[in-house]
């Protein structure tokens, strides 16, 4: 290990494709490594996974010029804290929007056609004749789809829907005429989203505002035969309300890529559901995506240790 490198706390392990990247222009600390005290300063914060990152914690890394987060999300950082200590944030913004979106149509198909289960009892002993009543799903073309949150990736979901022929109702925090115009998709509120969509989806980021978004009321808003999917963040769901809302059947199902907590604990009654099915957080998770994360996460990490701007930076 060359000495002379720039220190970088991460949460490791790390990808070997970051390794790589990595390899020659810093020395990786672990966490526990760099707050147990050194006396070499630490240089550069790189977040890999979602630690938890604040004024308290850069406080016992006073050396830091760069945080740079592996992925667009950031409600892990506190942005306040880091700006307040002059440390540019950077982030991967616009690399994963296809992946997340397909990750999104990949649970709407999954759920509204009952394939983890199909997949299920195609395997089991109890298959043994085709029954064509059996296992019937919710049909996804010509149906309504409620995008709450019309950013880069909501407009990616939009894009999707319309080759399923689907009507497109979305809600945002402004309105965008462009999209409205291009995808056909069309402005309402959210209890009107709720109340209409056959599937809605979940493409906001956490906030302060969508922390809980949907709780126990917009659940019932829903109707019984619609699905909830989610690749925004876990806490912009009430996960209690959410369980309800399946075992009582207010809505049809959940296709779910992110949980709260996450992962959930093994005993987890959500886990025992059959109308819900759940990734573990695979939205940007392709080869391609994940080494682009890679490059442009790293990159912004290297340019702020050298004191450029960074490709992508977060402003708070």
């Amino acid at each position: 290990m060359d000495d002379t490198l720039p220190r970088v706390v991460a949460d490791t392990p790390l990808a070997p494709n970051i390794t790589s990247l990595l390899q020659g222009h810093v020395q990786i600390v672990p966490w526990r490594v760099a707050l147990a005290g050194s006396d070499q300063p630490i240089a550069g914060v790189y977040t890999y996974g979602h630690p938890h990152l604040d004024g308290a914690m850069l406080d016992r890394l006073p050396g830091v010029r760069v945080i740079s987060n592996y992925g667009v999300g950031v409600d892990h950082i506190r942005l306040p804290d880091a700006a307040a200590r002059n440390i540019p944030v950077g982030n991967t913004p616009g690399i994963l929007n296809g992946a997340t979106a397909d990750m999104a149509m990949t649970l709407l198909l999954a759920t509204g056609r009952r394939l983890i289960e199909g997949d299920r009892y195609a395997r089991s002993p109890e298959f043994t004749t085709y029954d064509p009543g059996y296992l019937l799903g919710r049909e996804i073309h010509g149906q309504t789809l409620g995008i709450v949150g019309m950013g880069r990736i909501g407009e990616q979901v939009a894009r999707r829907a319309r080759g399923f022929d689907m009507r497109i109702l979305y809600h945002n925090r402004h309105r965008k005429s462009e999209v409205e115009t291009e995808l056909a998709a069309k402005y309402v509120e959210l209890d009107r989203l709720l109340a209409e969509s056959d599937y809605v989806v979940l493409c906001v980021p956490l906030t302060a505002e969508t922390h809980g978004l949907m709780g126990a009321a917009e659940l019932q808003r829903m109707k019984s035969t619609s699905v909830l999917i989610n690749v925004a963040r876990g806490p912009v769901v009430d996960t209690r309300a959410l369980t309800e809302a399946l075992t009582e059947r207010w809505i049809y199902a959940a296709g779910l890529d992110v949980t709260d907590p996450e992962p959930l604990p093994r005993d987890h009654p959500l886990l025992q559901l059959d109308n819900v099915v759940i990734a573990p957080h695979l939205g940007s998770a392709t080869e391609q995506t994940r080494q682009r994360m890679a490059e442009v996460s790293v990159d912004n990490l290297l340019r702020g240790l050298a004191g450029q701007p960074l490709v992508h930076q977060v402003v708070a």
